[in-house]
């Protein structure tokens, strides 16, 4: 597997990114090993708070959102994707999968040895993320679920169709754009900037290029099966889980409905729909603080 790595020079300086970057190995199946960024902020003696991003987004996502939890004393954790931010880029678009995401993750989960956690995910941090929480569901104390899903062959939104053939076609994949266009709010040039910062130049984008096409809305695609057993577990998860959908995202609208009548631990919680599109982190952060600490106050005195 060849395997590009963005020069550290392409983080320097970013707007509103004081946090150190931290670094995990990951084995490939074929034995490549790949280094996996990450952002541990808070005691360490805190249950931990996981944040997981999707697609073409990267921890930065999480820059207003890490302090607030730090400050209520949250031990935060925000990783890479591998194809993303810091994190490893495989050079060949075929080396991107959906079960090689799950693993890879998996051992950056259990290498650290997480647990207690309350999980905040949105877009493929949610394809990936429950996925982890149906491999280890004792890790994890609570679940807030914003703008994802869990596909199991069944179809797909037109929002989602429309996005799937437009980032097959473009020419040039200008990230930071896509993350204005998924946002309602105005970035400024300098957050633009950061988010086209992990991508020296169009052969680092082959991730963010291959995943849309790995979600697996027909019946077709790889991991339905993973995903209709990860769905057994959830259905069985009885610990808080809240639903924080935006009110203005034509790719997951609607999407929190499953999981608020599936998932056992979603009834009586206080689901919200939040302001804000895709990218919701861009819109609602402090609403998003207030909500997860909220989420795993909640879960810690349930447990206790």
């Amino acid at each position: 597997m060849k395997v590009l790595r963005t020069p550290d020079e392409r983080f320097e300086g970013l707007a509103d990114w004081p946090f150190a970057p931290r670094y995990a190995e990951v084995t490939d199946a074929d034995g490549t090993v790949l280094r996996m960024a990450y952002v541990d902020e808070g005691p360490r003696d805190a249950a931990p708070v996981l944040l997981m991003h999707g697609e073409p987004s990267w921890s930065y996502l999480y820059r207003k959102i890490i302090p607030g939890l730090v400050a209520r004393g949250h031990r935060v954790l925000a990783p890479d994707l591998i194809g993303f931010g810091r994190s490893d880029k495989p050079a060949d678009r075929a080396d991107y999968t959906y079960g090689r995401h799950v693993d890879w993750t998996s051992q950056w989960l259990t290498g650290l040895d997480l647990k207690d956690i309350t999980l905040f995910c949105q877009d493929w941090g949610g394809l990936i993320g429950l996925r982890l929480v149906a491999a280890y569901p004792e890790r994890f104390a609570a679940l807030a679920i914003a703008n994802t899903g869990l596909p199991t062959g069944t179809g797909m939104t037109e929002g989602f169709a429309n996005w799937l053939a437009f980032s097959q076609k473009i020419p040039i994949m200008a990230v930071g754009a896509l993350l204005q266009g998924g946002s309602v709010r105005e970035l400024t040039p300098a957050e633009v900037a950061a988010y086209d910062a992990p991508f020296p130049d169009e052969s680092y984008k082959e991730g963010a290029r291959q995943f849309p096409t790995l979600v697996p809305v027909t019946p077709e695609h790889a991991q339905v099966a993973e995903n209709l057993a990860a769905w057994k577990v959830l259905e069985a998860f009885d610990k808080p889980v809240v639903t924080c959908f935006s009110d203005a995202d034509p790719v997951s609208g609607g999407g929190e409905k499953v999981f608020q009548a599936r998932v056992p631990g979603a009834k009586g919680q206080p689901h919200v729909i939040l302001h804000g599109g895709h990218f919701l982190q861009e819109d609602s952060p402090a609403e998003i603080v207030e909500l997860v600490d909220a989420l795993a106050a909640r879960a810690h005195a349930k447990k206790g």
